[in-house]
């Protein structure tokens, strides 16, 4: 079984602009960078790379996406998951992804 890198961060929830917009958080730029750098290699199409996500004792199987409009990893937040973890937008929130 292959060990996975946590990384730890907080960031703000955000929904994208337009009809059903979908909610994220953005991973730091510099933490981004890191993992781009380190881990690239794992991205899949269109920036893609598989993911474990946290948000206090929430955990899901997920993906983050690289984008290039605002240079960095987007975290995608289902509403399931925002209510389990009783996040809401615009809340900066501690959260955490293993790659």
């Amino acid at each position: 079984m292959q060990s996975k890198i946590r990384y730890d961060f907080s960031a703000q929830v955000w929904i994208s602009p337009g009809m059903g917009g979908w909610v994220f958080v953005s991973l730091p730029k510099e933490l981004a960078q890191e993992i781009r750098q380190h881990l690239g290699s794992l991205e899949e199409g269109w920036g893609r790379m598989k993911a474990t996500a946290q948000i206090g004792d929430v955990y899901w199987d997920t993906a983050i996406w690289f984008d290039k409009k605002h240079d960095t990893y987007l975290l995608p937040l289902k509403a399931e998951i925002r209510k389990k973890a009783r996040v809401n937008l615009g809340e900066t929130i501690s959260l955490s992804i293993l790659l």
